[in-house]
């Protein structure tokens, strides 16, 4: 007797690809669209982001914001601001702000230069955190090492955080400096206002990730799994097949004498995704696994997930 899959996203595959089922009330530009959506890199990284901030901190190297391309995009952005703000103050020596903006813009600059080293340390020790834990851990004076490594990773998070203290207060006072009606004095001082509220705008944004991505993953996302019958979150585990695996599996019609063996022929006799009985001369394509679909209906599952329907097998 053919098992009988319980994935939920077999069933959302199946009333995909059913003839007149669910592939009728949407459309197939917007579900491509949300197909490479998951499986686009930003998208995996901020499940990864997510997955790091509501599980088990236990490394450097688990965090996805010490991977290389997220440290160089830290690096660009403050050095960028460095340059922007240190650029401003200098073209602007007569503007007269009524607050002390030059100041706050100031002490802003060197919260970004205190960010450097921090910036070079998590660079330094996200990718050997856990080489180093599973290396030293049998001889008694590399154990020392260790310690010792641990004891300054404990520090530099200490010294993250009230950097990062720093921030939010100054940004904070940057808010009640810049937007203090009552002097009114932006037409003093427009470079250094303008200046002061593209950081606070940026800064606000930063802040907001985290609801953002709340937004994203929480909201967003279900509705679209809730609204397509489409799980975004396990096509983003892993990439779909390519056209090359998809061409190098075999395919006939339906009835017709097959080029390789199968050792199942009494239970092939409908789809497991469409769960539609096979008809004469339809194309079926067979899986690494001997397992046989409709050619449509299993080229749809494996451009999202690259594994078979039922035993989870993966292509090669």
């Amino acid at each position: 007797m053919r098992p009988s899959p319980s994935s939920s996203s077999l069933s959302a595959a199946a009333a995909m690809a059913a003839p007149g089922g669910g592939g009728g009330r949407v459309s197939a530009f917007t579900m491509r669209a949300v197909a490479r959506m998951s499986r686009a890199r930003w998208f995996i990284f901020l499940r990864r982001v997510y997955q790091y901030q509501n599980g088990p901190r236990s490394d450097l190297g688990s965090n996805p914001f010490n991977s290389p391309g997220w440290l160089a995009l830290e690096l660009g952005v403050i050095v960028a601001q460095m340059v922007l703000t240190t650029a401003v103050v200098a073209t602007s020596p007569r503007e007269r702000p009524a607050w002390p903006l030059r100041l706050w813009v100031a002490a802003y600059n060197v919260g970004n230069v205190l960010s450097l080293p921090l910036l070079y340390w998590r660079h330094r020790h996200s990718s050997s955190a856990a080489a180093a834990g599973g290396a030293l851990s049998d001889d008694l004076e590399m154990r020392g090492a260790s310690d010792g490594i641990r004891n300054r990773s404990f520090l530099m998070n200490k010294a993250r955080a009230f950097l990062e203290l720093f921030f939010a207060m100054w940004f904070v006072m940057g808010n009640v400096w810049v937007f203090d009606a009552r002097l009114g004095s932006f037409h003093r001082a427009p470079r250094l206002y303008a200046l002061c509220i593209a950081l606070l705008a940026w800064n606000a944004i930063v802040y907001s990730l985290p609801f953002l991505l709340f937004l994203l993953l929480c909201c967003f996302v279900p509705m679209v799994g809730y609204a397509l019958g489409y799980n975004m979150n396990s096509a983003s585990v892993g990439r779909g097949a390519s056209d090359e695996q998809l061409a190098a599996l075999p395919r006939w019609r339906f009835k017709e004498q097959p080029d390789v063996p199968r050792d199942r022929d009494h239970d092939d006799q409908e789809c497991c995704i469409c769960l539609a009985q096979y008809r004469e001369k339809e194309e079926v394509r067979q899986l690494p696994c001997t397992h046989m679909f409709h050619l449509k209906c299993v080229d749809r599952w494996l451009r999202i997930i690259s594994s078979c329907p039922l035993c989870k097998q993966e292509l090669k």
